[in-house]
């Protein structure tokens, strides 16, 4: 008799990432046999806290805080060695077991010093011209897609060929160390250094690659659920993002077929999550963003509350109400078929809560987020005004023991943006989940 096929979940960040998909992931590998990331690169940041003890991630996927889980990093991702061995390192050090569990495509694109050198004299060049920086995270993200797309990517395979490997470099180099030092001056990248130092990790990193893309498949046919992990959100995906003031990516759940190498049947339930309000890093437009860095107002409480701070960079995030108008786009753009809200516990104490369900432009009301930055920084919010509470929602477990305005809360959050909510944190533990519906049951 066949083997029962398994099921697939894919989560992905519906604002502009940090909605807290770590701990949905983590939490959700009870249930899942492997976990995938699909796109992005060390620019995002995902913390854990588990029994009290809180772990940062940044290429790894959260599922490898569970023993047994296996990990594969997909071909749409792109990889830094330095930053994934330095990452491999510090879970060792933490007793969790790694080189067995992880699997790298050898397709990944890498990311080498000369991208990052790229990334900051870019952003750097437009400090000092006056013009709006994107607020990239200088890890060379950005670069390194662009690689990827004029097809001079070195990738994680170049490293079995030590002289294939030597000569894209030279050629690559030779382009690159001309846009540094001619055009945006800034100090050339040193060819012998950047060949050694990917010599020298090739040897610990070539155990680890597989085809992914092959492994999954039979995975799947052999019964295994799989958990697809998204990185940043999905107003920052490169195509329906507030572009310009995006990532390099695409963060929507589509991409979890073309960035692991699966078909898109086996994608069979996409969670949203969702943080109970906004906030956002970086340039671009933010139409519900609060004065954040006044004491006394909300969007004070928001950032102090719910610690907002990056976990990348360690910037401070910009915080707003929550806007169901955006959510309404990422639900059309990922094809949701379920929320979990996230940080209900940091509304805890505010009297009042605002929810944008729509926008004035150019005269007229809209009811969805538009596309691109420019009209979205033309958008007025139009909110909806909803009593607060005062009681803790902190480690709640059963909704029914919510405040009944904070239910009321959730369940505006769900008519207002046409998704039903499934699953609600309230705070970063592990266990402090309320489960409406399991996304490996649905």
């Amino acid at each position: 008799m066949a083997a029962t096929k398994g099921r697939n979940v894919v989560v992905v960040g519906t604002q502009w990432g940090d909605e807290g998909k770590g701990k949905l992931v983590d939490w959700l590998t009870e249930t899942a046999t492997g976990v995938v990331r699909f796109q992005g690169g060390h620019n995002a940041g995902h913390t854990l806290v588990i029994n009290g003890v809180k772990t940062a991630l940044h290429l790894i996927p959260s599922g490898i805080m569970r023993p047994g889980v296996k990990c594969y990093i997909g071909n749409g991702v792109v990889l830094s060695p330095t930053k994934l061995l330095e990452e491999i390192a510090g879970l060792e050090k933490a007793g969790v077991e790694v080189r067995s569990r992880l699997r790298i495509s050898e397709a990944c694109p890498l990311i080498l010093p000369y991208h990052a050198a790229l990334d900051i004299a870019r952003e750097a060049a437009k400090e000092k011209a006056g013009t709006a920086k994107i607020g990239t995270t200088g890890r060379g993200i950005g670069p390194a897609y662009e690689d990827k797309i004029a097809r001079r990517a070195l990738r994680v395979q170049d490293l079995k060929h030590p002289e294939r490997f030597a000569t894209k470099l030279r050629e690559n180099l030779e382009l690159h160390n001309h846009v540094l030092t001619e055009i945006l001056h800034a100090p050339a990248v040193d060819y012998d250094t950047t060949y050694n130092e990917a010599m020298a990790y090739a040897k610990e990193i070539l155990p680890m690659v597989a085809d992914v893309s092959r492994e999954l498949n039979e995975a799947h046919a052999h019964g295994a659920n799989l958990l697809f992990e998204g990185a940043q959100g999905t107003l920052l995906d490169v195509d329906h993002g507030t572009y310009p003031f995006v990532t390099s990516s695409n963060c929507v759940a589509g991409n979890a077929a073309a960035g692991a190498g699966v078909g898109p049947g086996l994608l069979h339930y996409i969670l949203g999550i969702t943080k109970a309000y906004c906030t956002r890093v970086g340039g671009g437009p933010f139409p519900t963003e609060l004065d954040w860095e006044t004491p006394g107002n909300p969007g004070y409480h928001m950032s102090t509350v719910g610690a907002e701070k990056g976990v990348t960079t360690g910037r401070s995030r910009r915080c707003g109400w929550f806007d169901a108008a955006l959510l309404k786009r990422s639900a059309q753009v990922n094809g949701l078929s379920g929320l979990c809200i996230t940080k209900l516990d940091v509304l805890d104490g505010l009297t009042e809560l605002k929810l944008c369900v729509g926008y004035a432009l150019d005269g007229q009301t809209i009811d969805i987020l538009p596309m691109g930055a420019d009209e979205i920084a033309r958008c007025t919010p139009i909110y909806e005004s909803i009593p607060g509470w005062t009681d803790s929602t902190v480690g709640v477990t059963d909704y029914a023991k919510l405040p009944p305005a904070a239910q009321h809360y959730l369940n505006r959050i769900a008519e207002t943006t046409g998704v039903p909510i499934h699953m609600v944190s309230t705070s970063p533990d592990r266990d402090h989940t309320i489960l409406l519906t399991h996304p490996y049951i649905a």
